[in-house]
């Protein structure tokens, strides 16, 4: 699954450990039957938001009982028997509404063996954007299906657990004139039962977990292709199926690329890419029928940005990744949930950057890692393999930035460590081993064993079950024309005072240094606190995170700093500058270096034409200007941010050159966004109010990698006249990358009444629910205002009963996190207590403990800055 955008990319810690077993084990279903296969059969009334239902489970009982327990939630069951050879007995229903369970009882023993489940059963297409929910597009509804992480439960009594896969023979009783559409392809399609109906027979499933079934049903048309004998369409509401053939294309490519790199062919009949009117995950890899946000699959090559297109491509190579990893090969339980997620993190990119080259995309995955690591560096942290994972609040929580990025980065240090082809080996061998079945960490870190004959269960088991990211320092001394480098390794935490104390993590780390002039890189595993590296000669500078290959922080003196900032642009390449930039970035937010020393490395990639490379700068910059400046010193800092971008801005202008390659279309936006945001240059929030008014006459007349960039900056000097214009071309937005780039835009309007009038937006009928966290969450400049902040606060009901209930601890905890004061720290703090959120204990610890650590940047770099500017902008406000 793919979590939306930035919401996705925003998880509980137990009393005891007593408290925690007896808990889980009422949580997780009893051992006494297991599912083989169901028949489902439902009939949605799109008109009433109802459905109903019919349902045979062929089940293995394994051990006598005279009861069998399923999960099941919000639906109505009836005219329930269990049979065994021949012999049907009627059941009594017992529902357990506090663990989504409902217990079949039967007056006669089920003796172990074969048995069978019939029922009937109805329920509500809920709001709620989980399990068989109701969806609407140009007045048409739709009834739609997501089913992960503990939803399947909310659509058809079953067994609702990974481990017990199944097949599934699906049929859906339609409104004659609207397709349905489920994960195999159509067998049967006859008229009725009514005369306004038509029932579609789907072909069986191989085992699926019961959280990758899909059910659709509504007014969708498609586009159709084929890939090794696999037919593909993307489907959508009409008439935007037309934008699906870029994202056609990019399945096309992948599913070749896929079933040649995993040795092992698309395991299902047929693919469907699916846009969903609303939808509360990016994306969903249900077997054969992969859903989406509109936005994340529907896009016009000719008009949209190369950044929406890139975003297409690798939500769409994501989910198609999880057919073989975690739909093919399922982790046994949640807790590992990283075997699904974190894979296909790893993936993603390697079939775009075969297709598209010119994208370079493998630099994205860069910026995932230091993402993982910002998350990873605090003390309220997870391991990738979960220890809290029974109930289904704790379960939802797990879909973050560890199972996801930091899994990701792990798996790219060790395909580094053992090299790609072997690394491919021991994937090829962990799938072979358990298609069509389950599996857990130590499966897979002892397939890459086996195939590599490396010790990567000694070098992964640490890294998945342990918190948090290594510190590697280095300290460099030559002599004799001999080099030595002494390796130290600690655990990193973005809290000065925790960096500062001793901490018992110990990982067996992969360490690569990049020496000027050789050809090689020169490894060693650091396994423990300290090590010593030799090298030959006396080397101006070592790099010791070659390629930006490693999950660790690199710590360096300033000397060493400095000397790598001389030949950032001729030593290292763009993956190690982003690595740097971070780093320092990091140890600035601990004291352990300056925020001078910071903004002079900034300096060093002024010529740098790397667009992440840029994206960093961006956001460092936007949280300087935000949270380090003072009423003082706030234009000095200004100036200097003119200074060091507008040269660039001048040399790349507002439309591209001829023969422009595609990053300097992307580096554009990232450019212009630094001087008018962070530098707040006139000319440029001028020139970018005429150039918006003229996008929303004609699209031809801003660059589309420009739209977003060009809309924001506009509406940060906006005035009451443009933001009606903005509103009235969001109910009819061309492309629904359009309609995105205009919601976000109306957060970056500054006039108070404007932002009160955004934010009333959130709770009104004209946002869906999927897009109210865009509204609340996305702030001025990127950050926080109190008033957002106070919103979220004095109107939590209403909003919590709008926004997917998954989403509530990130649609909090991500907008407090941002927050700066002490005060803020208790007004959360009790905030959090007041609503009781369950499953959440570890985003509120998140939330808080990064607003404290704000608050400690801001006392202790502040000053810093001051002199900083005295020194490079003196004059500048004065």
């Amino acid at each position: 699954m793919s979590r939306a955008s930035w919401f996705s990319k925003v998880v509980v810690l137990a009393a005891s450990i007593l408290t925690l077993a007896v808990f889980a084990s009422a949580q997780r279903l009893p051992d006494t039957a297991v599912p083989n296969h169901y028949d489902l059969k439902f009939t949605p009334d799109l008109n009433n938001d109802t459905f109903t239902g019919e349902e045979t489970i062929d089940i293995r009982v394994r051990k006598p009982t005279n009861s069998i327990t399923l999960n099941s939630v919000d639906l109505k069951l009836s005219d329930v028997t269990i049979s065994v050879a021949g012999h049907q007995q009627t059941a009594t229903v017992q529902p357990d509404t506090k663990d989504e369970m409902v217990t079949l009882t039967v007056p006669t023993q089920l003796d172990a063996g074969a048995a069978r489940i019939h029922m009937q059963f109805s329920g509500i297409l809920n709001n709620q954007l989980r399990g068989f929910y109701a969806s609407e597009s140009q007045g048409k509804k739709y009834a739609v299906s997501q089913f992960e992480a503990t939803d399947a439960r909310r659509a058809f009594p079953c067994f609702d657990e990974p481990a017990m896969k199944a097949t599934f023979d699906v049929t859906l009783v339609a409104p004659k004139d609207d397709m349905a559409i489920s994960n195999g392809p159509v067998v049967s399609d006859d008229p009725g039962p009514g005369t306004d109906q038509h029932t579609v027979k789907f072909a069986r499933t191989v085992k699926l977990s019961s959280y990758l079934v899909a059910l659709l049903v509504g007014d969708f048309q498609c586009v159709s292709g084929e890939s090794d004998g696999i037919p593909i369409r993307v489907c959508a509401p009409p008439p935007s199926q037309k934008l699906g053939t870029f994202a056609l294309d990019i399945a096309k490519f992948a599913l070749h690329y896929y079933d040649d790199y995993f040795g092992i062919k698309y395991p299902y009949q047929k693919l469907d890419l699916i846009a969903v009117p609303d939808f509360s995950a990016g994306a969903m890899e249900n077997a054969g029928a992969i859903t989406f946000r509109t936005n994340l699959l529907l896009v016009d090559p000719k008009s949209a940005s190369d950044s929406a297109k890139k975003e297409v491509a690798i939500v769409t190579t994501h989910e198609m990744a999880h057919q073989w990893f975690g739909d093919l090969v399922t982790m046994q339980w949640w807790d590992d949930v990283w075997l699904n997620e974190g894979f296909a993190t790893w993936m993603e990119p390697k079939p775009v950057e075969a297709m598209h080259p010119e994208w370079h995309i493998m630099l994205n995955a860069e910026s995932d890692t230091m993402r993982a690591m910002a998350a990873d560096s605090l003390e309220a942290t997870r391991p990738i393999h979960a220890n809290a994972a029974n109930t289904p609040d704790e379960i939802a929580h797990l879909f973050d930035e560890i199972a996801y990025q930091k899994a990701g980065a792990v798996l790219r240090m060790i395909e580094s460590y053992v090299g790609p082809d072997q690394f491919r080996s021991g994937v090829r061998e962990y799938l072979k081993a358990h298609e069509y079945g389950n599996a857990t960490s130590a499966d897979f870190w002892n397939a890459e064993t086996n195939a590599t004959k490396k010790p990567v269960n000694k070098i992964m088991k640490p890294f998945v079950e342990q918190p948090g990211v290594a510190m590697v320092s280095v300290a460099s001394q030559c002599a004799s024309n001999k080099t030595r480098l002494d390796l130290r390794q600690q655990r990193f935490f973005s809290d000065a005072a925790l960096l500062d104390k001793p901490s018992p993590e110990l990982w067996p780390i992969p360490v690569c240094m990049k020496v000027p002039g050789s050809s090689s890189d020169t490894c060693h595993v650091l396994d423990q606190r300290q090590g010593t590296v030799e090298l030959s000669g006396c080397p101006s500078s070592v790099f010791i995170n070659a390629n930006a290959a490693g999950y660790y922080r690199s710590a360096y003196k300033t000397t060493e700093v400095q000397a790598l900032e001389k030949k950032i642009d001729t030593e290292l390449n763009p993956a190690e500058r982003i690595s740097l930039l971070y780093d320092e970035w990091a140890m600035a937010r601990v004291g352990r270096s300056t925020i001078g020393d910071y903004l002079s490395l900034v300096g060093s990639v002024r010529n740098d034409r790397t667009p992440v490379v840029w994206r960093q700068v961006e956001d460092s910059l936007r949280n300087v200007n935000h949270y380090l400046t003072t009423s003082q010193d706030e234009q000095q800092f200004q100036t200097w941010v003119r200074n060091l971008v507008t040269p660039l801005a001048q040399e790349l202008g507002w439309k591209p050159k001829a023969g422009e390659s595609d990053d300097v279309k992307d580096l554009r936006p990232h450019v212009y966004s630094i001087l008018g945001i962070v530098g707040d240059d006139k000319q440029v929030l001028e020139q970018a109010d005429a150039l918006a008014r003229e996008y929303l006459k004609s699209t031809e007349s801003v660059d589309p990698s420009m739209v977003g960039t060009v809309l924001r900056l506009a509406a940060r000097n906006g005035n009451e006249d443009l933001y009606d214009i903005y509103m009235n071309a969001m109910p009819s937005p061309r492309t629904p990358q359009e309609y995105q780039n205009l919601l976000q835009a109306l957060t970056y309007f500054p006039e108070p009444q404007l932002r009160k009038r955004t934010l009333e937006l959130a709770l009104s009928p004209k946002v869906r629910s999927q897009n109210t966290g865009t509204i609340v969450g996305f702030w001025q400049d990127g950050h926080p205002t109190r008033e957002n902040w106070d919103f979220i606060r004095t109107n939590w009901k209403q909003l919590s009963s709008k926004i997917p209930p998954t989403f509530e601890s990130g649609f909090l905890s991500f907008p407090a996190s941002r927050l700066c004061t002490e005060q803020d720290v208790q007004q959360v703090q009790d905030f959090f207590r007041e609503i009781s959120m369950a499953g959440a204990q570890r985003q509120e610890k998140q939330a808080l403990e990064s607003i404290q650590n704000c608050v400690n940047f801001r006392k202790d770099q502040s000053s810093d800055l001051a002199k900083f500017l005295e020194q490079k902008a003196p004059s500048a406000g004065k």
